[in-house]
């Protein structure tokens, strides 16, 4: 499993490294290596202290556009449609006085 780390220079105190939710753990060092190695010892504590990583699927969250994704997908009139609008967009771009 991969987390997302955020690693920040710390003025004049070297390198912070921190997680977000639901770790939310943080730790420094003087290098970007050294904060990382740090926090990876800190996620090994937790994980060995019991704390478990999960995923959770949600039913009813799917896009209500996705039922309709690629319906046009071998329509000729759609693609005439889009040159029709690819040229006219040419057209305004090159002459700024076209309606």
């Amino acid at each position: 499993m991969e987390i997302t780390v955020l690693i920040e220079p710390v003025a004049g105190n070297g390198y912070r490294a921190k997680t977000g939710d639901p770790l939310g753990l943080t730790a420094e060092g003087a290098t970007a290596d050294e904060a990382l190695r740090t926090l990876k010892t800190l996620v090994a504590h937790r994980v060995a202290g019991g704390t478990q990583f999960v995923q959770l699927a949600v039913p009813g969250t799917a896009s209500p556009w996705r039922r309709v994704a690629g319906m046009f997908e071998n329509d000729p009139f759609f693609d005439e449609w889009q040159q029709a609008i690819a040229e006219r967009r040419r057209e305004m771009e090159d002459d700024p006085d076209v309606p």
